[in-house]
């Protein structure tokens, strides 16, 4: 076969180069467009750690349980109109699995109906009064489903702390975590939960979603506990930091951030914030603001 003329070869040199190049810029972008997100970090989600005497930022409980119907949507807006950035909900799961705001787990409490949440369908849970319990004003107010929470945290531009309830399977993890998703707010959001398979399946399903571990009395070595489930800290009880006030600094030392539930009274306050906690959970969120902007460092 005969030779190919010069100018011949240097064309077909630069046509490879080119598809080349082309190649390469191409495996370029796929790689960017694929790329995993970045977890969220703890600044990013819930500020800067604490030094003592800061204020904590605020997490409305229940929604916004002192002014309205817990876990309701009433409740949720009253607390985001307000202009608290953190609301704190409960979501459980009903029959049908399908994730609903309660804490309790049956219906008694705050509904008119009866019995176990986890015994009713969702349509038997919609069709219940969530709110006359706690006022008139709210007869006939539902149980909200969790995509209704999340829509109206995405018209607030606002955060909240997701606790999950009860025990959950890696199906319903991953339609929650499809459903926050899709909403872009994977990084306003973070669950929290006392059980860790609960926490080791949400990790599981997302990258980016972050997570609390709920601690009621503190581990010996709840440093490395945190740091092997992944989480971004820890929703803890007063006197289990009291207990132990050096675990704030402990944690804030590896990034992690200390959040304590649920507090109400003024002395309660300032016995948290002068170890420098980053977040307060409470049923009063106002009273709680004006007593940061009194005698708390903004």
């Amino acid at each position: 076969m005969p030779y190919p003329a010069a100018p011949d070869r240097a064309r077909d040199r630069t046509h490879a180069l080119s598809v080349m190049c082309v190649l390469a810029i191409a495996s370029v972008v796929i790689a960017i467009l694929g790329a995993t997100p970045a977890r969220v970090s703890s600044s990013e989600l819930m500020g800067d750690e604490r030094t003592p005497g800061d204020a904590a930022f605020i997490a409305s409980h229940r929604g916004g349980a002192a002014t309205a119907p817990e876990n309701t949507l009433p409740a949720v807006t009253a607390a985001l109109d307000a202009g608290f950035e953190y609301v704190e909900v409960d979501v459980a799961l009903t029959a049908d699995r399908h994730p609903v705001l309660m804490h309790d787990k049956s219906v008694d409490r705050t509904t008119d109906g009866r019995g176990r949440l986890a015994s009713l369908t969702l349509a038997e849970v919609r069709a219940l009064d969530a709110g006359s319990w706690f006022d008139a004003v709210y007869a006939g107010t539902p149980v909200p489903t969790f995509t209704e929470f999340l829509d109206v945290l995405v018209a607030a531009d606002a955060r909240a702390i997701v606790e999950l309830k009860g025990g959950w399977d890696a199906a319903a993890i991953d339609a929650a975590v499809a459903e926050v998703a899709a909403r872009s707010l994977e990084r306003r959001i973070v669950f929290a939960s006392f059980d860790a398979r609960t926490l080791a399946l949400t990790a599981a399903e997302s990258e980016v979603l972050s997570r609390l571990l709920i601690l009621k009395h503190l581990p010996s070595d709840v440093v490395s506990a945190v740091a092997e489930s992944g989480a971004r800290g820890v929703v803890v009880s007063r006197k289990a930091v009291l207990a132990r006030p050096g675990i704030v600094d402990e944690l804030h030392a590896v990034g992690a951030r200390v959040v304590v539930y649920t507090l109400n009274s003024d002395t309660q306050w300032d016995a948290v914030t002068a170890l420098g906690v980053d977040g307060i959970v409470t049923d009063d969120p106002h009273t709680l603001s004006e007593w940061q902007s009194a005698y708390a460092r903004p």
